[in-house]
């Protein structure tokens, strides 16, 4: 079952279980998880509370979706680039003249 998959609710459910004092191994097992990915929502859920230094979950969103749109942008020029250089070499260019006229 991997972790993008897996309903908000059900991690929250997972992480309230370990905040009542159950062992974060413990309940990985029980539900059938890696015990890194619950480690990982436990760390990321205390970022998001303030208890942690770090990149809260919205904050990550936020920079993956300004990465695609660099991304993208990046593309756009060097499309636009292409496009400018064509266009120049097109303004330059002249037809040949028949030499039979």
């Amino acid at each position: 079952m991997g972790q993008k998959h897996l309903p908000l609710e059900y991690k929250q459910r997972i992480l309230a279980l370990i905040r009542s004092g159950r062992k974060t191994a413990e309940v990985a097992r029980e539900f059938k998880l890696p015990a890194s990915t619950v480690y990982r929502w436990v760390n990321q859920a205390k970022v998001d509370s303030g208890e942690r230094e770090g990149l809260t979950t919205d904050e990550k969103a936020e920079l993956a979706r300004l990465r695609r749109q660099v991304a993208e942008l990046r593309e756009e020029k060097e499309i636009l680039k292409k496009f400018a250089a064509w266009s120049a070499q097109e303004a330059n260019w002249t037809p040949k003249k028949r030499s039979d006229s």
